[in-house]
């Protein structure tokens, strides 16, 4: 099984929809996929997230499946230094030296539900976790994509791979249209593992000439 999950492409989050350069790398991204249609499409009930999976969806006849679980993350931390921020946006200095817990601890359930929710669907696709690997129930190729937002990606993301979610979060940026690419790898009958063969992957926008959208950046050192 393979799951490509990506962001919606560059948002104008005034209106919960795509922005003209928005819609061009949502043009861009259909096109890499119009020659390999995946076997499953899910998206966020987010305008944003469904104007990027129409333009999926008209170049591989994959109707999406609407999924709200799969919504942004309305998480945000009050830092006396920073302000207000989204929780996956809080500073790498603060969180790489802090003692104290991060702000995942103060989102602990709401992460345990996406993360169910990530169990839920890979179970739907023939892979039921156990502990931090997936017993192989019923062995298959298919392509699942998911279009949704940075913070659910940045979140699921983690649990899928075994790493420390406040880690993760201050570790990786996805840009928007970005493809990130996860595969269950099967070494045994048995087991599978997820592995991540691409991150925030842009090939379709430097095929079609398009820079890459700053969305969601923080801070300097982006040149």
């Amino acid at each position: 099984m393979r799951l490509d999950l990506i962001r919606h492409a560059d948002p104008d989050y005034d209106r919960d929809a795509l922005t003209e350069a928005g819609r061009r790398e949502a043009r861009a991204l259909a096109a890499r996929f119009a020659g390999r249609p995946p076997t499953h499409l899910y998206v966020s009930a987010l305008g944003r997230a469904r104007e990027t999976a129409a333009h999926l969806a008209e170049a591989t006849g994959r109707a999406p499946v609407v999924e709200p679980r799969l919504n942004e993350l309305d998480w945000h931390v009050e830092d006396a230094t920073w302000g207000r921020l989204s929780a996956w946006d809080v500073p790498g200095e603060t969180v790489r030296t802090a003692t104290a817990p991060g702000a995942a601890a103060a989102f602990a359930a709401e992460i345990a539900r996406l993360h169910a929710f990530s169990d839920e669907l890979l179970a739907r696709h023939g892979y039921a976790r156990e502990g931090g690997r997936y017993r192989v129930v019923a062995r298959n190729d298919d392509h699942v994509v998911v279009v949704a937002h940075g913070g659910v990606a940045l979140t699921w993301l983690p649990h899928l791979l075994d790493l420390p979610v406040d880690r993760f979060w201050c570790g990786f940026w996805l840009p928007p249209s970005s493809v990130t690419t996860i595969v269950l790898e099967e070494r045994s009958d048995r087991w599978a593992t997820p592995r991540c063969t691409a991150l925030g992957d842009l090939a379709h926008l430097h095929a079609a000439g398009l820079p890459t959208s700053p969305s969601g950046r923080q801070g300097r050192g982006h040149a």
